[in-house]
């Protein structure tokens, strides 16, 4: 049997990352740079008002304070967005605004707090220091200078920090395009009836929600039957024209095993036992008649859903320009013992919480109920004989699970 570090490196060996395409920064949310970005503009553009206060040239405030106030005339307001270039003369204050520009000759802010809030003259009781109050231009960032990584995954902070640069477009990796094959006579589509001997097509719905999950595109969905004519045909030339094809269901050792018994005829696709448990029977390779990545996952619900996070997920972050390392993995402290399966790395679906995992219920690679309570993978080694309370363990967190959100 395969290991699961061996048969993670050969899904990661099918894939690169794609292409980069420009988009506009409002557009950009999760994808990956593919090339730096280059502020456009100083940040701040302009020496401005970090309060609500009085522009004021400090060594007319000598000697202010609480017992002691200095009166000075207003000569007008200064608003946020003004673009007409004021001058204070000396002796005099201008009422400015959060984010005002500063006049010329001003060299502090006195906050509205420490003063009588006059418009036509007002009394300061505090003797400020020069710079006091005041943001520089391009203290924050100066233009010309990288204010985002290529590799950096973008997230909110990072469209504000692009646009406020005035970046309008962002070099990103092409979101990985999916399709996801479900196989099996026995499937009905969820809402259907269901006759003796069917079950709902539950697996095909999950893929999709997982490819979404991992901010990659679901290129087309399809359930084929088990008939080999059927199958050949669509992987020959899949519906979506996708970068990369999931199926689940038919890779392991059955008489009716379609998707294994194509695949192995064609070629391209290696199939292996893999020293895990759930997910054993797998299988990757290149469909040989389109040339295709294509994972082959077991039918089990919970031994695809393993399945997807520990080879799947890290291919799709490389295809996306990301690292497939940085998956988020932490160490955690058993808060219980479980068994586990000698011989194979044990993936058992836990729930963590301050540090602390322990198992969201049956393990069995049929058991849906503990699967959607799980926030985590621990992947405990195969020569890991048992899981004791305290024990350290290495989890996995799954998608859609942030860790200390619930």
């Amino acid at each position: 049997m395969r290991t699961v570090a061996e048969h993670r490196s050969a899904v990661l060996s099918l894939v690169a990352p794609l292409p980069a395409e420009r988009v506009a920064v409002g557009a950009a949310l999760g994808r990956v740079l593919a090339e730096d970005a280059v502020a456009a503009v100083d940040l701040p553009g302009f020496d401005n008002s970090a309060m609500d206060g009085y522009a004021v040239r400090a060594a007319d405030l000598v000697g202010a304070g609480e017992g002691s106030p200095v009166v000075l005339p207003v000569d007008g307001d200064v608003a946020a967005g003004d673009t007409t270039r004021h001058v204070l003369p000396p002796g005099r204050a201008l009422r400015i605004m959060t984010g005002a520009p500063l006049p010329e000759g001003a060299d502090a802010v006195v906050a509205v707090e420490v003063t009588d809030g006059g418009a036509q003259e007002v009394s300061v009781r505090l003797e400020p220091e020069v710079g006091r109050h005041l943001r520089h231009r391009g203290e924050d960032v100066r233009a010309g200078t990288v204010v985002l990584t290529a590799g950096t995954r973008v997230g909110p902070g990072h469209v504000a920090l692009a646009a406020a640069s005035n970046i309008a477009e962002l070099v990103v990796h092409r979101r990985p395009r999916v399709t996801v094959v479900s196989t099996g006579d026995e499937l009905v589509p969820v809402g259907g009836v269901l006759e003796h001997g069917q079950i709902v097509d539950s697996n095909h719905l999950m893929l999709r929600a997982l490819v979404e999950a991992a901010g990659a595109e679901v290129a087309a969905g399809v359930h084929l039957r088990d008939d080999a004519d059927t199958v050949r045909a669509f992987l020959a030339a899949p519906d979506g024209d996708p970068d990369l094809v999931i199926t689940t269901g038919g890779v392991s050792m059955g008489v009716y095993d379609t998707v294994k018994e194509v695949l192995t005829a064609d070629g391209g696709v290696e199939f292996t036992k893999v020293a895990m448990r759930p997910g054993m029977p797998q299988g990757c390779g290149r469909v040989a008649a389109s040339g295709l990545p294509v994972v082959t996952l077991p039918g089990n619900p919970v031994s695809s859903y393993v399945s997807f996070h520990v080879f799947v997920l890290p291919a799709l972050r490389r295809m996306a320009g990301a690292d497939p390392d940085a998956d988020g993995r932490f160490e955690a402290v058993a808060g219980a013992a479980w068994p586990t399966a000698p011989g194979r790395a044990e993936m058992t679906r836990v729930v963590e919480e301050d540090g602390t995992v322990r198992p969201s219920g049956g393990q069995g690679s049929h058991v849906l109920g503990a699967l959607a309570g799980a926030t985590a993978l621990a992947m405990v080694p195969e020569e890991v004989a048992e899981v004791g309370p305290g024990d350290r363990v290495l989890c996995l967190p799954l998608l859609g699970h942030h860790r200390g959100c619930g």
